[in-house]
């Protein structure tokens, strides 16, 4: 397969943990024959410096041409002042945009060799096997915006459009898995969640009676995460929702640093990223954790190139990695001395299968 990949590195640790993903991507097109393009491309407070803006045309342009798109991360104090006109954030919801991805997957899955890095007891995390699906391109982040030197204003909107395809999405993904899916909402007090509530039982009814429907009021939600996570399969919710408790849900994991986002729309091509952010106080260093890039490479060849067998490869490489204790700074409560990056992601290349 011949397939052209956009790479964002962004942002403090977001060339490091990119540049291992990079090394995977290769080591997949050497391995199965595959021939990858990768297109590196200024994005977020690096593309401020360099161009004035996070989202330069030629990098929208060649995201838009692109099979997939690879992001690192984006941000840090520098362009984080609160006076600020040109933040790096509002490249990353352009990009989502003109990509139109509007579903957001976030798989989280607690390795079994790490079950007692989590915060929380090894047998409440223990097989804990979920998948968030969070709308990306709707609500609160994206309504209109009002500022006054006394009062402010965000406006948060939904259509049943909108929520019709998320759900749809969440349900189809349901559907592979455990057939069960719950729906996260706030629809004892907000008019949208009561659309969201009103749509969804809809639309599950009537093109998914095979799938079972929960629905969960968000602080519930946030609680039951971690008092009973293991009872949750497909997770559909709304932006602002989906942002706060997919990063709760990590933590099941033992740190931020373990997993992969996918953005999807209704083509192949896809937004695959970390969900850990910039971390601009341990960039440079060289011990920030690679596989929450590495994994989000496996969803890129699963989703947007259709590569199934080198995204299983690649998922395999990472858990008999951690087994064998390659473990980053993050993960040391897990036992085993720390690698660096680069160590962490070597430790997987070298289990993927080769040529010859």
């Amino acid at each position: 397969m011949r397939a052209h990949i956009a790479v964002l590195p962004g942002d403090g640790i977001g060339p490091e943990v990119i540049a291992q993903g990079l090394a995977c991507l290769r080591a997949i097109a050497e391995g199965f024959g595959h021939s990858f393009t990768l297109e590196e491309l200024p994005f977020g407070g690096a593309a401020i410096d360099a161009c004035g803006e996070p989202l330069p045309a030629a990098t929208l342009a060649a995201c838009l041409a692109a099979d997939a798109v690879l992001l690192g991360a984006i941000g840090g104090p520098k362009w984080s002042a609160p006076e600020a006109r040109v933040r790096p954030e509002q490249g990353l919801l352009a990009l989502r945009a003109a990509l139109e991805v509007y579903a957001n997957l976030r798989p989280v899955q607690v390795q079994p060799a790490l079950a007692d890095s989590s915060t929380l007891k090894p047998a409440v995390v223990a097989g804990v096997d979920l998948v968030f699906v969070r709308e990306l391109t709707g609500g609160i982040y994206f309504g209109e915006k009002r500022r006054e030197p006394r009062r402010a204003s965000d406006l948060c909107v939904y259509t049943s459009a909108e929520i019709e395809r998320i759900v749809r999405v969440a349900a189809r993904l349901a559907r592979t898995r455990r057939r069960h899916l719950t729906s996260i909402d706030k629809a004892n007090v907000l008019e949208t969640s009561r659309l969201w509530r009103a749509t969804a039982t809809r639309v599950m009814a009537e093109e998914f009676p095979d799938v079972a429907l929960e629905h969960m009021l968000v602080d519930a939600a946030a609680m039951h995460l971690l008092l009973r996570p293991r009872d949750f399969d497909v997770l559909v919710t709304e932006n602002m929702f989906g942002d706060i408790l997919t990063d709760e849900a990590a933590m099941l994991t033992g740190s931020l640093g373990l997993l992969p986002s996918a953005s999807l729309g209704e083509g192949r091509r896809g937004l695959y990223e970390p969900i850990h952010g910039s971390a601009p106080d341990i960039a440079g260093r060289g011990i920030a954790n690679p596989y929450g890039t590495l994994l989000s490479v496996a969803l890129l060849l699963r989703h947007s190139l259709a590569l199934e067998a080198e995204a299983a490869a690649v998922e395999e490489a990472v858990r008999e990695a951690l087994e064998a204790g390659a473990r980053t700074a993050d993960l040391t409560g897990a036992g085993g001395a720390p690698l660096g990056t680069a160590e962490a992601a070597a430790a997987v290349l070298k289990r993927l299968p080769r040529r010859g």
